[in-house]
């Protein structure tokens, strides 16, 4: 689905509003799970002395998802791209396509100091998408639109591994975890207009319909952590 709208007229505006609508409707007979509370992770990472690690996550347009993790405290940048995939120097319009492997991601770059990989993933499965959902997102469809955990590391592995693991036996979502665990092979940024999206564009119809609310839910379900 091409989200990047162009600047129209307020007629026009009220018409994509109610397209996307249909289309979030319309992509799957099942209903998005609502953004919940989940507990934190039994099994967390251990404390490094590095000044920062990094973190890969895909959960859809990767617009909501830096949105969310830019509002963490701890984090240090999160950037738009592209992970899991075969090409090397991968587009928009190529991963759009469906035919790369990549799927749209996001790299958090954080201070293990103030915010642990265990926390990235609780926010990652509370507020930052829906994980029930398999290769899509609310209205865009497809892999590159999966949900995904690429980890740089055999304690981020088993870190990701034993949090789905811990969701899956409390039965924390009405439906399965589809999030698949898989090594970080690359991550290619994003064409320059697609970072801080939401920022730039706080009043498009796709960023007001399915970004802003997984913002407020951050705010609403970790306010120690939120920050503006």
């Amino acid at each position: 689905m091409n989200r990047s709208l162009p600047n129209v007229p307020a007629v026009l505006a009220v018409l994509t509003v109610v397209l996307v609508l249909f289309a979030a409707k319309a992509t799957s007979g099942a209903s998005r799970e609502l953004p919940v509370p989940v507990a934190a992770p039994v099994v967390d990472a251990t404390a490094i002395s590095a000044a920062e690690d990094t973190a890969v996550f895909a959960g859809g347009c990767f617009w909501g998802v830096e949105a969310v993790f830019e509002h963490v405290k701890g984090v240090k940048s999160a950037v738009s791209g592209y992970a899991g995939g075969n090409a090397g120097t991968p587009s928009y319009e190529q991963v759009s396509s469906g035919d790369t492997g990549h799927a749209e991601s996001v790299q958090v770059i954080y201070d293990p100091a103030q915010v642990s990989y265990g926390k990235l993933l609780q926010i990652f499965f509370s507020v930052a998408h829906d994980p029930t959902q398999l290769n899509r997102q609310g209205p865009d469809r497809g892999t590159q639109y999966r949900s995904e955990i690429f980890y740089n590391s055999p304690q981020q592995q088993q870190v990701a591994e034993s949090y789905i693991e811990q969701l899956t036996t409390a039965k924390t979502f009405s439906r399965p975890i589809v999030t698949k665990v898989e090594k970080l092979r690359g991550f290619f940024r994003a064409e320059e207009y697609h970072q801080d999206y939401l920022a730039q564009h706080p009043n498009q119809p796709y960023i007001v319909i399915n970004d802003q609310p997984k913002v407020a839910a951050l705010k609403k379900q970790f306010p120690d952590i939120y920050r503006n």
